[in-house]
């Protein structure tokens, strides 16, 4: 998605008291940039959501983008697929990322039929569903409450409809320190500093919580998706296709 964003500095001067990460106005100010220096892999799995559309959505279809943040999933549908081909509800928990992103779509889609509102996955309304993209959402959730999640995307997701799931994830024993030390690297090679790095951890430290690889697919099969691939991983950072 192009976007004029400012460069994440939030973390780059000591601060007295790192308080937990929050997606507010700030966050949503350099979010492009963010993720860009930060997250390995995104603007590949965000930019195949539209060829997995492509090939796995019926005409017609309705589309779950949760956790939609800025849209890029959404507009990555937009650029494959026409108006008439699929309607689609972007739904995120903050404000300032669904504000952003109305307008962003707005412009960048405007013959497209979406729908974005404020909304937590855990009890918003689900409507039926061909496809569901849940990208980088879960890990934020308490672990506890992530396999009633999941049983509600799938009880909303259509006979042989698709679920993309993209999360940090840790590795499999003997391989955390590994990727996290290389996911480190990656960072530094992007700009930023170890006071940075150092900081934001401690900021998600209590907020984002991934699971292993293994853990996914477990809880996938055990909810019923019949099939689930990872398709994607840079270092720590993995996505899976499921089908019911």
């Amino acid at each position: 998605m192009t976007d004029v964003s400012r460069r994440d500095a939030l973390f780059s001067t000591p601060l007295d008291q790192v308080t937990d990460f929050s997606f507010d106005e700030r966050v949503v100010d350099c979010f492009p940039d963010m993720i860009r220096r930060s997250v390995p892999g995104y603007a590949q799995i965000t930019s195949m959501a539209g060829v997995i559309a492509a090939r796995h959505l019926s005409p017609g279809a309705h589309i779950l983008d949760l956790g939609c943040s800025l849209g890029a999933s959404t507009l990555s549908i937009c650029q494959r697929l026409g108006p008439e081909a699929f309607t689609l509800q972007a739904i995120d928990l903050s404000q300032p990322m669904v504000d952003k992103a109305r307008g962003l779509l707005a412009q960048q889609a405007p013959e497209h039929r979406i729908e974005v509102l404020q909304g937590d996955i855990r009890d918003c309304p689900l409507p039926r569903a061909g496809m569901i993209m849940v990208n980088f959402t879960l890990q934020f959730l308490d672990p506890s409450e992530r396999d009633q999640v999941i049983q509600r995307l799938y009880d909303a997701l259509m006979p042989g409809g698709v679920l993309l799931l993209s999360e940090k994830i840790l590795g499999e024993p003997g391989q955390e320190s590994l990727l996290i030390d290389l996911h480190h690297d990656f960072k530094r090679a992007n700009g930023y500093s170890d006071l940075e790095i150092s900081q934001k951890r401690t900021a998600l430290e209590d907020v984002m919580i991934p699971d292993r690889l293994s853990t996914h697919h477990e809880r996938l099969a055990h909810t019923g998706f019949t099939r689930h691939d990872t398709w994607f991983q840079y270092l720590n950072f993995a996505s899976i296709l499921a089908f019911k």
